[in-house]
This record gives C-alpha cells, sequence and structure tokens, in this order.
C-alpha cells in the first residue's frame, strides 16, 4: 500500500494518496483545488486514480474533489449522512457507514463521525495483504493529535444555524 498525506501550510489542510501497488489503483480523500500534486503521483507511481472522497463539506478551502475526478475519470464518493440539510449540492455516490470502498487490496470503511459537521465521515484503511483489520484512520477535521475538530465553524456558512451544541453532544 501507497499512503501519502498531501499537507497544505498555508490552509492547515490535509489529503491523502492511497494506493494499491497489486493494482495500480489510488484514491484521493480531501483534494485541494490544485490537483496537479495528485496527478503527478499517480504518474510516478503508474497508478490510475479511481476514487475520489471527502470526509465533510469543506466551508474553509476549496475543493479539488470534481476537477480531479472530471480529469481522471475517478467517481466521486461524498457522505450520504448528517439529513437532507447537509448534503452536498452535486452528483455523487453517496457513502453511508459501514460503507466500503475496495482498492485492490486496501478496503476503506466510511465511519459517520458527526460533529465538526453533521455530515462527516472518517475513513477506516485496511492493507488486506498484512493484516484483516484497518491500520489508519482518516478523520479529516474531526479528530486532531491532542484536540477534536471545532463544531462551531459551520454556524455562518449555515446561515445562521446553531450547529455548536448539537455538534459538540454528538
Amino acid at each position: 500500500m501507497l499512503l501519502e498525506r498531501i499537507y497544505d501550510e498555508d490552509l492547515a489542510q490535509a489529503g491523502y494518496f492511497i494506493g494499491c501497488q497489486a493494482r495500480n489503483e489510488a484514491m484521493v480523500v480531501d483534494a485541494r483545488r490544485d490537483i496537479r500534486e495528485y496527478l503527478d503521483l499517480a504518474d510516478r507511481h503508474g497508478m490510475t486514480i479511481t476514487a475520489v472522497t471527502e470526509t465533510h463539506i469543506h466551508a474553509d478551502y476549496l475543493s479539488g474533489t470534481r476537477e480531479l475526478a472530471e480529469a481522471t475519470g475517478a467517481t466521486v464518493y461524498v457522505s450520504g449522512e448528517g439529513g437532507d440539510d447537509w448534503q452536498y449540492g452535486f452528483e455523487a455516490e453517496r457513502l453511508h457507514h459501514g460503507d466500503r470502498l475496495t482498492l485492490g487490496n486496501i478496503t476503506v470503511e466510511a465511519v459517520h463521525t458527526p460533529g465538526h459537521t453533521p455530515e462527516h465521515l472518517s475513513f477506516l484503511v485496511t492493507d488486506g495483504a498484512f493484516a484483516d483489520t484497518p491500520g489508519y484512520m482518516l478523520t479529516g477535521d474531526f479528530v486532531f493529535a491532542g484536540d477534536l475538530g471545532r463544531p462551531d465553524l459551520l454556524d455562518e456558512a449555515a446561515g445562521g444555524i446553531d450547529t455548536r451544541f448539537a455538534g459538540a453532544t454528538q
């Protein structure tokens, strides 16, 4: 398994490139708007990006998910959790808690982790070539080393809806 973290210092935003070398398939999680780095990684490792996904609706930066999918022909997967008010405004395959994506030997399982945002997903990553249990969890802006993602950042973006207390409770 190839796992690359792509971090933007200016935005304090992390995305991930996950690839199966046995099948030369890759998935990108939380792509930033400039997709060149993901395309270069795929080219350098001889992989095809077949899936692009997001952990949550990003109100603090522009996502490159749709641009990357268009450039590669990859399928877009986004959260179907959080209720009607928290759905993406574009066409994509919806993931729910427990849904799994497969990239050769790698399994990526969606885990609904509301709090930072109501629809938030984390992804458990299992490299089946070496283990039967997950070795990584990609949490987006939900869990940080020694901290949790803020539940109050949606208030302004949500048009005055107070999400702080419900998010903290979840």
